[in-house]
């Protein structure tokens, strides 16, 4: 049965369905399918609702489109709204520009403008959020008031209830998420347990699987930071690389498992690879990597060492064991002691943030050493040819000396020739 009865100058409508556009009055180009489907509009142009008692509180809204049972159903003066789905936007009264598609979604919508929800039970339960985007079953499904929120995939941020700018993207992401903000979850379970914590990133299937309240992480890899509870500050990049990490903060691996140790640093497929033909890698108190350079076309006042070298006499070589909570197992160690160096050349020494003695620069002390060494050969040298000198005379006063003893060896020869004749004539007579 049509309706249309108040119906006085308004054209292009169509009703079709017991009291459907039963008030209308002025409001053109609607289109009524089913019992009460706008049933109360006056003036609102341009509407469509088809089912029963879509669109039915509809008085003055323009442009919105309800198809199921009750869909839009509270609505009065929203405008642009499209709510396809059983209840569907079926609280939504005065707000605009929502767009639900499937049964529940946005059902519970009071104030909110500017929401997407597409699935099952996406947005549900919204009432005065905005913005938010949800497309998938039960996506979004708690959100109330929490704005500016993404979330795409089969229980994606089910749970939010009040959190803002969280993006989540695939099964599960952020499922448990309530009031964290501005978190990004891309991957099936990515940030599953993640309750209150913020600002993290996980892309990845089960990357930061068990964070909780943990805040500024981000893990790019498959169950990456997977066991990451409440640390803070990590970042983990590769499959698995975060592993070990549970409740440690300040944590940066690589392609590694890690430790559960603040503050550290794994890098993965370094130990045990060689390079060849390659430069020692430094690291600078601010964190930043860097090689030496010896080229002439970097340096500037180049003159020789000379003695300034002689100061490694003064150094003290010590045997030692680093502190349980830097080696447990307390292997020796030979080096030196930074403060003591610092002591012997400032330069000598590299110094942390607060200007204190962290390390020694034995890169300078091994070139020190090589100066020694050169100043130490390079007097071996001239001993060994003043030796060489020494050698030549003593070689040739030895041949002197041999030519003497036989030139003496001969005369005495004459002599005792010359004594045994004087003796013979001496007998004769």
């Amino acid at each position: 049965m049509a309706a249309l009865l108040s119906n006085t100058t308004g054209v292009g409508n169509t009703a079709t369905g017991a009291t459907a556009l039963l008030s209308n009055t002025t409001g053109n180009v609607n289109t009524a399918i089913g019992v009460n489907a706008l049933e109360a509009n006056v003036d609102g142009i341009e509407n469509t609702a088809t089912g029963f008692g879509a669109l039915l509180g509809n008085t003055t809204g323009d442009k919105n489109t309800a198809t199921g049972v009750q869909a839009l159903l509270s609505n009065t003066t929203g405008s642009d709204n499209t709510a396809v789905g059983y209840a569907a936007l079926q609280t939504s009264s005065t707000v605009g520009a929502n767009t639900a598609v499937g049964s529940l979604a946005l059902q519970s919508n009071t104030s909110g403008s500017g929401n997407v929800a597409t699935g099952f039970k996406a947005l549900q339960l919204n009432t005065t959020g905005f913005s938010n985007t949800a497309m998938g079953s039960s996506a979004l499904e708690a959100n109330d008031t929490g704005t500016n929120n993404t979330a795409i995939g089969t229980g994606a941020l089910p749970s939010n209830t009040v959190g803002t700018f969280n993006t989540a993207n695939g099964f599960d992401a952020l499922a448990n998420n309530t009031t964290g903000d501005d978190n990004i979850a891309v991957g099936g379970q990515a940030l599953l347990n993640n309750d209150i914590g913020h600002d993290n990133t996980a892309i990845g299937v089960n990357t930061l699987f068990s964070n909780t309240t943990g805040i500024n992480n981000t893990a790019c890899g498959d169950f990456a930071l997977n066991s990451n509870t409440t640390g803070s500050g990590n970042i983990a990049l590769g499959t698995g690389a975060g592993g070990n990490v549970t409740t440690a903060s300040g944590v940066i691996c690589i392609g590694a498992a890690g430790a559960n140790a603040a503050n550290s640093c794994y890098i993965g497929q370094i130990f045990g690879a060689t390079s060849t033909n390659g430069l020692g890698v430094f690291i600078n108190v601010d964190g930043k990597l860097g090689t030496t350079t010896s080229s002439q076309r970097f340096k500037e006042a180049i003159k020789p060492m000379h003695r300034a070298s002689e100061a490694i006499f003064a150094l003290k070589p010590v045997s030692f064991r680093y502190k349980k909570e830097i080696d447990q197992e307390g292997r020796s160690q030979f080096g030196l002691v930074a403060e003591d160096v610092e002591k012997v050349n400032p330069d000598l020494v590299v110094r942390d943030k607060e200007g204190k003695a962290y390390s020694v620069r034995y890169d300078q002390v091994n070139a020190m050493l090589l100066n020694e060494f050169l100043k130490e050969h390079r007097k071996s040298e001239a001993d060994r040819a003043t030796i060489g000198e020494l050698k030549k005379e003593f070689d040739t006063l030895t041949g002197t000396v041999q030519e003497q003893a036989a030139q003496i060896e001969k005369i005495s020869a004459q002599l005792q020739a010359s004594n045994s004749a004087g003796k013979v004539v001496a007998n004769k007579r």
